[in-house]
């Protein structure tokens, strides 16, 4: 199941983005004392009590501004109540309640669901709680103190947001169809794609970037077996945003990227590969998921009998970190190769599914070993013990090594290309664990 998604909305400058970079571990949103610094929702991976769920900062609301930019925030932060699981509402102690907290309560009671209501910058419990209690007058549940900046009260709050998630949703069995997300920039071709499989036009198609709000999922039949595409909304760069609801896709595309098995990243061959793309696949990558590059709109391309090699060429250059990637040259609008799509989207899953035994994998370990001695650091030598894969979705390795401090990074790439002459694992990352063995216990 996809992760839950917890939002934090609330006025301008009451400490949201404090709040986030303390929960996210990093400063990751900007803090600044004026209203309305933050523009964007920006989401972190957040682990409480063994239990995931994604955050996202959102900009300020001001109700009844005539602002644009407070305006568009509203907008923005009223699609991440939408979104969300839970809603952590946050107010100011120090400024007390004001008639905007009234408003965006409204707001929130409307969206019917969980509110969290946080009161921040309470530096002391004992001598400002008779100022937490005034936010009772919202009416919205039991006001929860808490200091972000120094993380005081974080942890009951905390518990109060992971009782709303729904556990046996959490905990339930996977349907155990593929799911494929289709991800990137606007006006690539996702939702033409998904049209052409359906072979109706189920999704809306047009050619105004960013018509694609939600991630939407459809059932696609192919060749008897059943698959669940998920189209999101484009990515684009930030300096070519003109509306505030557009900037809320990457959330989208994070949430989707999370529920999938494969991700197809699509990528405009009239455009080619972009930084932008490079960005977009970095969220799959990151993940672990199986990955397949789909360029588009490839009949609209002239072509020569090097055109394919210099694509390729550009986007092995760009993606540099995912060279595993599948590369597909299609067109969504006539159908082009999407046959050759399925065939990927099978083996990709199979290569995320895949299971190496113990003993192969030492036997290339030590074929590695000898023809190419490990590295050594001041007179001492990177030993390798054992290796052996211990989960799948991505494949995932247990090295044991004497010092890990001396397991290079070119040592352990030059481990997993030989994992990969072996057995392929095309389109999907490998993960390698190192842990330190001392010889006596070998």
């Amino acid at each position: 199941m996809s992760k839950p998604i917890v939002a934090i909305v609330g006025r301008p400058n009451v400490g949201k983005s404090t709040l986030f970079n303390a929960l996210a571990g990093a400063n990751i949103a900007i803090v600044k004392d004026t209203p309305g610094v933050t523009r964007d929702r920006i989401y972190a991976d957040v682990e409480w009590l063994n239990i995931n769920f994604t955050l996202i900062d959102t900009g300020g609301i001001e109700p009844d501004s005539s602002d644009v930019i407070l305006a568009q925030m509203r907008d923005q932060a009223q699609i991440a109540i939408d979104t969300s699981d839970v809603i952590l509402f946050m107010v100011d102690c120090k400024q007390g309640l004001v008639d905007s907290d009234a408003k965006v309560a409204d707001m929130l009671r409307r969206s019917h669901k969980p509110v969290v209501l946080v009161v921040n910058k309470v530096d002391d419990f004992s001598r400002d709680m008779a100022d937490v209690y005034e936010f009772y007058n919202l009416g919205i549940g039991d006001p929860q103190p808490i200091c972000a900046s120094n993380k005081l009260g974080v942890g009951d709050m905390l518990d109060k947001v992971v009782a709303y998630f729904d556990t046996d949703a959490l905990d339930e069995a996977e349907d155990e169809r593929p799911r494929i997300a289709i991800v990137g920039k606007p006006n690539v071709g996702k939702s033409s794609l998904i049209n052409k499989l359906l072979g109706e036009k189920r999704l809306i198609v047009s050619e105004i970037a960013g018509t694609t709000r939600d991630a939407v999922d459809t059932a696609v039949k192919w060749d008897g077996k059943e698959y669940v595409f998920i189209d999101t909304a484009g990515l684009r760069r930030k300096s070519r945003v003109k509306e505030e609801l557009e900037r809320y896709s990457i959330i989208r595309t994070v949430t989707a990227v999370e529920r999938a098995d494969v991700v197809v990243i699509m990528i405009d061959a009239i455009e080619g590969v972009t930084e932008q793309d490079a960005k977009i696949a970095g969220i799959a990558h990151d993940r672990g998921k199986g990955i397949v590059i789909a360029v588009n709109k490839w009949d609209a391309i002239e072509k020569d009998d090097k055109t394919v090699y210099k694509y390729r060429d550009d986007i092995r250059s760009v993606l540099s970190y995912m060279p595993y990637a599948e590369i597909l040259f299609i067109s969504a609008e006539t159908g082009q190769r999407l046959p050759k799509l399925f065939e990927l989207i099978d083996m990709v899953i199979a290569n995320q599914n895949m299971r190496v035994s113990t003993g192969v994998l030492n036997e290339i370990m030590a074929e590695a070993v000898a023809l190419q001695q490990p590295p050594s650091d001041k007179g001492k030598r990177l030993k390798l013990y054992y290796i052996t894969q211990v989960s799948v979705k991505p494949p995932t390795f247990v090295v044991f090594v004497n010092d890990k401090q001396l397991m290079h990074f070119s040592y352990m790439r030059y481990l997993e290309n030989k994992i990969r002459d072996t057995f392929g694992f095309k389109g999907t990352a490998l993960k390698f664990i190192v842990r330190e063995r001392k010889d006596k216990e070998k």
